[in-house]
Parts: structure tokens; sequence; C-alpha cells
């Protein structure tokens, strides 16, 4: 039987999970019996961040099957029991599943009992009372000892708020921590990818989390010795590519019922600004009920949307955009591969088609990078509002008074920095008609937002800004390189 012992040192640091190690081995420290909760996106690193850190002893460990029924999820829990030593015959619910890990654990002679439990909601079956039964074993057996740490895990991060985070029966403020395992930003990303003794440019390691987003496992896939080029095509657009499906397997893991999910980023994809509710309705076809509410709320859960608004406006204006690097890629660029081009990426790298997606995939990036924008611009202490601002103009007015500015920071010291986002392969060159679009847009806001703020300029490129007699517009630059800088 797996031993551990009262406290784990010197344990292996994985790159960006410090701090989430850190909380898991204060677990050990305290008197009190322990209930934590792991969540996040498929592929982001939850099994492996506990597995590493416990070093893989546990008291007992079971991971849920998906989709599968009550009495399959039985049948393995009862195989887990048996590969901890506790020989009994399979139960016929989780109630008594639970008794006899009960009885397991109080036969153990470990000091501190890790209790792992991966892929919980997948054992949520229907009618099958699990959460119930979850709630009777930490209520009535493990909360009232003091060597209980039971870690519960899960993909289907709605679920896992809606029925543990928030739940308001019998869990309601039991957890004593949990843990929300974010994506790795780019800094991460970068530590990530020398570990592996992979050497991209910084331009490149954001290409590629236009692409992959900040997901661990996506990366792990990066082959030395190749070029960016040829890793996308390897990983994506060739035959038997290992992330060829991940689209449809990334969100089937996460919904049980992933159809009006898909329908919903799908439509997003289409706009850039992003869509009311209505709009979104209109376009899906789906029903105006709670079916779809709950669907917008697990997207944005899950951080594949965001909701936000135009400055100026209310909450019942509110937008929707998509935001996730994977599925943006998949609508622009994977479903456009009609041949089934195995070198599709490294084809149309130079195409009108790669330019439009990666000027909205940057903008992505940046939204993700907000910390390290502000910290750039020296506002990383103000208290600051990230809003859009679009003006459609009147029948009446010049047609290029039409404007639209993707991402405002609105701060308390009273001041607004409008910031245009360039994703370019050398320094952004301004001329004479790009900063007579800038003050255009900038009058716009002004006088059309009612705005009492000051604003600033930004700019945010991949490199740098040209100097010259036009470039004065931007009272601040941010660079790809700004952006590689560690969240505080």
């Amino acid at each position: 039987m797996p031993r551990i012992k009262n406290r784990v040192v010197n344990i292996f640091i994985m790159v960006g999970r410090e701090r989430e190690q850190q909380d898991l081995i204060r677990l050990l420290e305290r008197e009190e019996s322990q209930f934590c909760a792991v969540y996040g996106r498929r592929r982001v690193g939850k099994t492996y961040l506990i597995r590493e850190t416990f070093r893989n002893q546990f008291a007992f460990y079971h991971t849920g099957l998906a989709n599968s029924t009550q009495e399959e999820q039985l049948r393995e829990f009862n195989e887990s029991l048996r590969r901890f030593g506790h020989t009994t015959p399979i139960s016929s619910d989780w109630y008594e599943a639970f008794h006899q890990l009960e009885d397991l654990l109080e036969h153990s002679t470990i000091q501190k009992k890790v209790v792992f439990i991966d892929e919980l909601p997948w054992m949520d079956t229907p009618k099958s009372r699990f959460v119930s039964a979850l709630e009777h074993f930490w209520n009535g057996w493990a909360s009232a000892r003091k060597d209980i740490v039971l870690i519960i895990c899960g993909s289907a991060t709605s679920w896992m708020i809606n029925k543990i985070l928030k739940d308001h029966g019998g869990l309601y403020g039991r957890l004593t921590q949990q843990i929300h395992l974010q994506p790795f930003n780019l800094y991460e990303c970068e530590l990530y990818s020398r570990s592996l003794g992979i050497e991209l440019s910084r331009k490149e390691i954001i290409e590629a989390y236009m692409i992959m987003g900040g997901i661990p496992y996506y990366w792990s896939y990066l082959r030395r010795g190749e070029s960016l080029a040829q890793n996308i095509d390897d990983l994506f657009f060739r035959n038997g590519a290992p992330l060829k499906d991940e689209f449809s397997a990334l969100y089937q893991s996460l919904f049980r019922h992933s159809e009006g999910h898909i329908s919903i980023v799908e439509a997003l994809s289409k706009k850039k600004a992003g869509m009311t509710r209505e709009e979104i309705l209109s376009a899906t076809h789906l029903n105006d009920n709670t079916t779809f509410t709950h669907q917008m709320q697990e997207l944005e859960y899950c951080g594949f949307i965001r909701s936000y608004l135009k400055l100026g406006q209310k909450r019942k204006d509110t937008l929707y955009q998509l935001m996730d690097n994977l599925t943006l890629f998949y609508y622009q660029y994977m479903q456009t591969n009609e041949y089934n081009d195995e070198h599709y990426w490294s084809n149309t790298f130079t195409s009108p088609r790669h330019n439009t997606w990666a000027g909205i995939a940057f903008e992505r990036v940046c939204f993700q990078h907000i910390p390290q924008i502000k910290q750039k611009l020296g506002i990383g202490g103000v208290v600051s509002q990230v809003y859009s601002f679009t003006y459609q103009p009147r029948q009446d007015e010049d047609p290029e008074w039409k404007v639209q500015i993707d991402m405002l920071i609105e701060r308390k010291d009273g001041i607004i920095n409008m910031c245009e986002i360039k994703f370019c392969n050398d320094d952004y060159l301004m001329n004479t008609t790009e900063e007579q679009r800038m003050r255009k847009r900038l009058a716009c806001l002004q006088q059309r937002s009612k705005t009492k703020h000051t604003i600033h300029c930004a700019l945010i490129t991949t490199y740098g800004l040209v100097n010259n007699s036009h470039s004065h517009i931007f009272q601040a630059v941010v660079t790809a390189q700004d952006l590689f800088t560690p969240n505080d």
C-alpha cells in the first residue's frame, strides 16, 4: 500500500505552478481534515500537478470514467479500492461505496491520508445521488477527523463551480481550499518550452500562443529541431496529427450536451467584436431559455468567451466575445482546410487569410495579458476597467466616422488608454493616413462617448514603433517583449 510522509519536502517545482504546489503542500500541515477542489479546463495540467506534488503517494486514488453508467462507475471505484488493499463486493450505490472507502482509510496507518478523486464530474451520472453521497462522506465522517486530505478534481469547470463551489446544500462552505488552475501566460510558455529544449523566438512563442493558448499539454507536443511552421503542420494538419480532433474532444469532455455550446462559439467566431445575447440567439436559432443562459455561463466559466460592455453602455447591452485561442484557430483556419492539405499552415502562412486570423488572434493574446500591459503603462496598481467602443454613423453623417476601438482601459485616476493593437513583422510605421485615422477615432470617442476622462493613445505591437513625424500621437508603446513578464 502507498505511503506518504507527514510533510513533503524538496518537491519538484513545476514551471508556472509554484504557488499551487505550495497551496497543496500546506494542506498536509494543517491540524484539521482538509477538502480541496482543483478545477480548470481540459489539458491544463490539473492531474499532473497533484500527482507530482504528492509523488503519487496517496492513501486512495480514483479516476472517474467518461460517458459511463452508474454501474460501470461503481465497478471501477471498487477496482480502485482493491488496488489499495481493500477487497469488498461491488457497491450497489454511492453511499455504500463511500462507506467502503471509510473502512479502507480507517485501517490505514498513514499519518495524513491524501484521497485524490480525479474527473469527479464524470462520476455524477443521472439519478445516481453521487453528490449527496459525497456530502455525507465529508460531513458525516471525514470532517470529524484530523487526518484526511480530500482532493477532488475535474475538467468540467461549470459542474465543479455549480455543484461544489456554489453549492447551497450540504457542501456549502465546506471547501477549505480551491485552486482554479489557469493556462500559462507567455512568460510561463517561454520557460516551459525552454525546459523541453525547444528554442523559439518571442514572436514565434506569441504565434504558437495565438494557436494553442497557454495549455501545457499542447506545448508538450512541440518537437526540437523543427520550425514552428513544421510543428503546427505536424500537430494539427498531417494525417494522424495528435491535435487534429482536439476541438471536438475539448467540448465533449467539458459539456455533456455540447451541441449548443458549439453553436454559440461558431457564431461568435464570425464576429470579431462580439455579439449581444439577442444576436447570438438569432444566429444559432437556439431557444431563449434557462438552458441557453446556462450554456453561456458555462462557456464564460471555462474562459471560452468573455462578456464586456462598450464604454458608456448599460448591462443590458452586454457583448459576448470568443476568447479561446484553439477555438478561434479551428474556425478561422482548420475548418477551411477543404482538401486536407497536410502542409496547410506552411502553404498559407503568407496568405490574406493568415493575416486576417493573426490580427484577431493577437488581439486575444493582448486581452489575456492585461496585467502585463498595465504594468508597462505604469498603471499596475491603478483600479481600471477594460471596455471597447464602436460608433455607427447616422445616415446624415460621414461614413468615415464609423469607429471600432477594441481596447480601452478606463482608469480611476481620470485617464483612458485608447489602445491600438497591431501584429507586425517589423516596427510599426505610422503615416499621414494612419495618423488621420487615429485622430478621427480619438475625436469620435471624446464626442460620442461623452467621457470626461483624458484620453491617451497607446500602441500595442510586436516589435516597436518607427520614430517619425506621425508617431508622437502615441504616448506609450507596448511591445511583445513587455508581454513576457510574470504575473504579480
